[in-house]
């Protein structure tokens, strides 16, 4: 399944409408805002990205309707649990080095979005339980990544990485399952 949303899309529209976050932490923001919260941290997300973003500018309407198109795709993915999961990254034909970095801010967002929320005794256990705990700590590594060459070794083990993050990640929102609120009754999604 290709992503509804092209990550320059996504990194240009939140630039163009004053956001200090780029596409691939952002996104990342959102898969751990949804691995605590479920489909209940739409708002916080939203409050987060455009944090800062004057309201009444069109270009932050722009990249509103942009991100709850991500936030309902990506949802679908993560809640799908048919391996169809997808990190919103720079596309395959960018320089490796580019795509190492957005890898390194994705996990950077992904652990934001696990502890910007508030947290109950129960998530912060769970939190610090394996195997999560163990992903924190290589998603901390990973945000220290970064490459100055572009030869096939560098390529492949960006490959294995990125399948790495994108797995743990989906072990990540399975395992918080029982963490997460109950759905809203009016929550509806597209």
């Amino acid at each position: 399944m290709e992503f509804l949303i092209e990550y320059v899309d996504m990194d240009e529209a939140l630039r163009r409408a004053g956001s200090t976050w780029g596409g691939a932490q952002a996104h990342g923001l959102l898969c751990g805002q949804l691995s605590v919260g479920g489909v209940n941290a739409r708002a916080e997300w939203l409050r987060q990205v455009l944090e800062g973003c004057d309201s009444a500018n069109a270009l932050r309407g722009e990249s509103e309707m942009l991100l709850n198109r991500a936030f309902d795709f990506t949802h679908r993915q993560l809640s799908g649990r048919q391996s169809e999961f997808q990190l919103l990254l720079p596309a395959d034909n960018c320089p490796t080095i580019e795509r190492v970095a957005a890898l390194a801010h994705w996990c950077e967002g992904f652990l934001h979005g696990l502890v910007s929320s508030p947290a109950s005794p129960a998530l912060k256990k769970r939190l610090a339980e394996e195997p999560i705990s163990e992903v924190i700590q290589d998603f901390l590594q990973i945000t220290r990544a970064y490459s100055e060459s572009e030869d096939e070794s560098t390529e492949s083990a960006y490959v294995e990485v990125l399948e790495y993050v994108r797995v743990t990640a989906q072990v990540v929102y399975e395992e918080l399952a029982e963490n997460r609120g109950p759905l809203p009754e009016s929550s509806q999604l597209h």
